[in-house]
């Protein structure tokens, strides 16, 4: 090998280990967003084999995959002036890498703080009855609320889910006495109802028994019946009212008038 040759083989061994240097594998779920002498290029490259030209190409790898933010707990006022404590959970991915890139410094933390003010203000304008019966429309509205605001940096919010609400000692011990009271509401309400239909059903079977009145007779002795088989001692025979009212008229006649022997 002769001197002459030895600084091209320098300059091939460099150029080969540059562009070794060069070549970047993105995965399927990558996306690489190129700024070439300080300018972004049109169209994030990937995901596969790509080369990136340093110093003249700098390199930023955006995730496309779907990423979960929990929003810390949140001091609530709401609108009828309850104090609760809620966190939720943020569900959202890059739709334009560029943009996610460019136009803001941090999307995961610009979407956690969009998040923070929004579920602050949207549970502040509802009741508290509202947050606890109607999560699945708060988390709607929540959601498209954030979505507008991340869409300008390429960012799409998937869902808002309301995860927990904390609720003060006092207003829990308020509401298990009103589900106390609701239910004990209900049970003197059915109590009531069978009362009442009890007592229909009462005046309905002396209306057809007075149609029919050995239909009573019957019934005494059906009683009668009833009581022989319990091996009762005494028997108790009901005495018809007509009965004693004719009694009670001879009884009257019988006795004998004033002054006479």
């Amino acid at each position: 090998m002769s001197d002459s040759t030895l600084p091209i083989l320098i300059f091939v061994a460099i150029v080969v280990l540059y562009i070794l240097n060069s070549i970047k594998i993105l995965r399927e779920y990558e996306r690489a967003v190129i700024f070439r002498l300080g300018r972004a290029l049109p169209a994030p490259k990937g995901p596969g084999i790509i080369l990136v030209f340093r110093p003249f190409d700098q390199m930023i790898r955006i995730s496309l995959r779907q990423e979960v933010l929990e929003v810390p707990p949140q001091d609530v006022i709401t609108r009828d002036n309850v104090t609760i404590k809620v966190n939720a959970v943020v569900t959202l991915y890059v739709v334009n890498p560029n943009d996610a890139a460019i136009k803001v410094a941090n999307y995961v933390y610009q979407t956690s703080q969009f998040s923070q003010t929004t579920l602050r203000s949207v549970l502040g304008e509802v009741e508290l009855d509202d947050v606890l019966s109607h999560r699945d429309k708060l988390n709607l509205r929540i959601q498209t609320i954030i979505d507008q605001r991340t869409e300008p940096f390429g960012v799409k919010v998937v869902s808002v889910e309301v995860k927990q609400v904390d609720l003060p000692e006092q207003m829990l011990r308020a509401m298990a006495k009103q589900a106390e009271a609701e239910r004990e509401k209900r049970s003197k309400i059915i109590h009531a109802e069978g009362e009442y239909n009890a007592a229909q059903k009462l005046v309905d079977a002396a209306a057809l028994m007075a149609t029919q009145p050995m239909t009573l007779q019957l019934r005494y002795l059906q009683t009668l019946s009833d009581i022989g088989v319990e091996k009762n001692t005494t028997i108790v025979f009901p005495l018809p009212i007509e009965m004693m009212t004719l009694l009670n008229k001879l009884a009257a006649d019988s006795k004998p008038v004033a002054g006479q022997s």
